[in-house]
């Protein structure tokens, strides 16, 4: 039995913790994994290191090992109490016991800002959160590099999926639009407490820099109304989505170059991107 599992049923045991279900509390508890995950995020002194969900610490002890700082936030105030009698006030580690969703990330993170290189999120996210923080982060945030996030199997897929493939949807088109993504690893079911039902994936998001955030909103739409049948053809789902006559759909595909029965999930991140743009200006300007 690994130190951190003994940790963790000690803790839980002393403090009396009841584990939350509805906050998607699941500890990793393979000190193996948990370091495998660490090393992947690439972090040195020079890292400001952003923990969601830190729980009773697991991987935060192993983030302190290398990391400048680490910006850790709890919603749960029982397992805030844990955190900070076992971290007792360390110097290296501020801890913010709030929802996330709520926070302003770049107002917290300018706070400390100054002394680092990078900022860089490491977190086994509570899987109900991880569209809802991917989404704001990743729009609001300007100063976070780079994503190594423990998520479901299922979701990890989807947003590394590559057109063409049976996971390739509207959040994988977005995903890829705003980073460079990459699936790590798979995680099996028994290297967390309580044990979930599902298996876990490891992925890498490098932040792109390149987008224009006054753009996002209208590709966005244009994306999910893309999508938003799969089995529909791209021309039908736009049809539907912003009532466009057919015929003039089929005229604007066709000077793009496609065949009016091109389906989504055939077209890259890229040419959709391109595809939003020309039809903005086409329908819209």
């Amino acid at each position: 039995m690994s130190a951190t599992r003994n940790r963790v049923r000690s803790l839980i045991d002393r403090h009396g913790l009841r584990l939350k279900k509805k906050l998607g509390q699941n500890f990793l508890i393979d000190d193996a994994i948990i370091r495998k995950i660490v090393d992947a995020a690439d972090i040195t002194s020079d890292s400001l290191v952003v923990e969601i969900g830190p729980g009773v610490g697991n991987m935060t002890t192993y983030l302190l090992e290398r990391a400048g700082h680490v910006l850790a936030y709890e919603v749960d105030r029982d397992l805030a109490s844990v955190l900070q009698n076992e971290f007792e006030e360390h110097p290296r580690l501020t801890l913010i016991v709030d929802d996330v969703l709520k926070r302003r990330l770049d107002d917290d993170l300018e706070k400390l800002l100054n002394s680092f290189e990078e900022v860089v999120v490491v977190a086994n996210l509570p899987y109900y959160i991880t569209t809802p923080f991917l989404m704001k982060a990743l729009e609001e945030a300007r100063h976070i590099d780079r994503y190594i996030l423990t998520l479901q199997l299922e979701v990890a897929k989807r947003l590394t999926a590559e057109k063409g493939s049976k996971d390739y949807n509207a959040l994988s088109v977005i995903i890829h639009h705003l980073t460079d993504p990459q699936f790590l690893f798979s995680i099996s079911q028994h290297v967390f407490l309580p044990k979930p039902e599902v298996k876990s994936g490891v992925i890498h998001l490098d932040v792109r820099s390149d987008h224009v955030p006054a753009e996002l909103e209208t590709f966005f739409d244009f994306v999910r109304t893309s999508f938003k049948q799969r089995r529909k053809t791209l021309l039908n789902n736009l049809h539907k989505g912003y009532a466009i006559p057919k015929d003039s759909l089929q005229n604007f595909l066709q000077k793009q170059g496609l065949d009016p029965r091109v389906r989504a999930e055939s077209l890259s991140p890229t040419d959709l991107k391109k595809l939003a743009d020309a039809f903005v200006e086409y329908f819209f300007s």
